[in-house]
């Protein structure tokens, strides 16, 4: 059964860092295709990273050059570093994971928290 669980989240205001961790369990692989995506109230989820088995990495561009997808296979931990955090970036963020799936495919299912995904951790940005 896969598990995903993530933690880190918090508020800070603009400006600030975070890192967000998910502890993932039951994956086929160590190195499927992970993400992460986040939904503020009111709003469509919205994709923010993504790592697939080979390493490929992709953002959209809301948060490129500000958030880093990064993985520990050892520990079977996916990772968000997000620098220079916005108001806009409030939302609760979501650990995802597809396993099978690479690049763009990877980036697309994992925005819409398929196949599997977390229970989130609320972060929160204030001016």
């Amino acid at each position: 059964q896969v598990q995903l669980v993530e933690s880190g989240g918090g508020s800070v205001q603009a400006g600030g860092s975070l890192k967000l961790s998910c502890a993932a369990s039951g994956l086929p692989y160590r190195r499927d295709c992970m993400g992460w995506f986040r939904q503020a109230p009111g709003k469509e989820p919205e994709g923010v990273a993504s790592i697939d088995g080979q390493g490929t990495t992709s953002y959209p561009v809301p948060v490129k050059g500000r958030f880093i997808i990064s993985r520990d296979n050892a520990e079977n931990t996916l990772y968000l570093q997000m620098n220079n955090l916005k108001p806009e970036d409030t939302a609760m963020y979501y650990c995802a994971a597809a396993p099978g799936y690479f690049g763009s495919g990877c980036y697309d299912r994992v925005s819409r928290g398929s196949n599997y995904r977390g229970r989130g951790t609320q972060v929160t940005v204030s001016s």
